[in-house]
């Protein structure tokens, strides 16, 4: 079962600087419009693995945060149980998503 974080949990590891690749699972139209400080982006699709493998990079170790929209929204569930199925060991679910963050009154990047 993938991990979940909270947006204070994730607020934390931004401002301390940790080491985390935050990953926007929406499309591109919605990435450009607004998104996390730091996140890239790469939409949910059925070849997730393989699409982050070769743009993201990141270690199986390494901490990745995925999130879409908010708890309403699955593509982040999806893209972090695909990661997780592929060996990837420290994976988590940012379940509120852009809403949660909006809704804590933190900045967004466009």
């Amino acid at each position: 079962m993938v991990k979940t974080t909270s947006t204070d949990e994730l607020k934390t590891l931004l401002d301390n600087k940790k080491q985390v690749y935050l990953i926007d699972t929406l499309n591109p139209k919605s990435y450009e419009a607004r998104h996390i400080p730091t996140a890239k982006s790469l939409p949910y699709a059925p070849n997730f693995v393989e699409l982050f493998e070769k743009n993201i990079g990141a270690n199986k170790d390494d901490r990745i945060v995925m999130y879409c929209m908010s708890d309403g929204c699955q593509l982040s569930d999806l893209a972090a149980q695909a990661l997780e199925q592929a060996g990837y060991n420290n994976v988590y679910h940012y379940e509120d998503g852009l809403a949660g963050w909006q809704d804590a009154g933190y900045e967004f990047e466009t």
